[in-house]
């Protein structure tokens, strides 16, 4: 049965047969990153990272923004630092990189500045058809300070992400999937439903591998080339060690039949 949580009706969560979608929920300021809403957030992955029955994560916002980025009303009123509070700077990158589950996002409409770098958390970035990116930092006079600096380069190439980010231009769906920033791009009816489909698909491959592969790309993406490889000799030592030739049979005719699946 599928459950509907409000957190503070900031950040809502609709968990269905171990998937959550976690939808921003300020659609008339387009999802605009407030101080409570980036609490709700982290709140809401802390959860999801305990929940032991959730095994994919759906992350995307209500109305025609996923996020245009910080409050600026707000910051306008309380600047950068907040009341001064460490509550009033909740860590999203963290609460997201670490919740231990895969995220895909489904960028329904802009994704600005720090909308961006919220979606650039995502492990998996999929967009509708109205979908816009683009990364005022620089003409707000603001450094980034949740990643993109160094995560759109290993997206879009370095050339690519010094042109989005120099310029400030927005970047239309079809080009983000063009550039490699997003990997499909669906008519506005259609992003969830085809997000869902490929959690589906991510949750019917094994649990503990899947973990291990999630960790072992982060590792290599994050890290040198060469520490990364080390690594993945290291867990395919551990991780395989026990996997015995009847359970590799039984896998490898379940990978037989679903490829048919696809193909015919």
């Amino acid at each position: 049965k599928k459950e509907e949580n409000t957190m503070e009706k900031l950040v809502l969560i609709d968990r269905f047969e171990g998937i959550a979608t976690v939808s921003l929920n300020r659609p008339e300021q387009l999802n605009a990153l407030s101080i409570a809403l980036r609490v709700a957030l982290v709140e809401a992955f802390s959860a999801l990272k305990d929940d032991q029955s959730l095994r994919v994560i759906i992350l995307t916002g209500k109305g025609r923004a996923f996020s245009a980025g910080l409050d600026l009303k707000e910051l306008g009123q309380k600047g950068m630092r907040g009341d001064g509070n460490k509550k009033s700077n909740p860590d999203l990158q963290t609460a997201i990189r670490e919740v231990g589950k895969p995220v895909i996002g489904a960028i329904n409409g802009f994704a600005i500045t720090g909308g961006f770098e919220l979606a650039l958390a995502c492990d998996i970035l999929v967009a509708s058809e109205k979908a816009q990116f683009a990364d005022t930092h620089v003409r707000m006079g603001v450094v980034p300070g949740w990643g993109l600096s160094q995560r759109l380069s290993r997206l879009v190439g370095v050339s690519r992400a010094k042109q989005i980010s120099f310029t400030g231009d927005y970047v239309s769906a079809e080009k983000a999937e063009r550039w490699g920033l997003v990997n499909d791009v669906l008519a506005p009816d259609d992003l969830l439903p085809h997000c869902y489909k490929m959690a589906k698909d991510i949750q019917s491959g094994n649990a503990e591998t899947l973990r291990s592969v999630h960790q072992l790309i982060d590792f290599g993406w994050e890290g040198t080339l060469s520490d990364g490889l080390a690594q993945e000799r290291s867990s395919n030592k551990i991780a395989n060690a026990d996997l015995s030739a009847q359970t590799l049979e039984r896998n490898r005719l379940d990978v037989v039949a679903r490829g048919r699946d696809q193909i015919s």
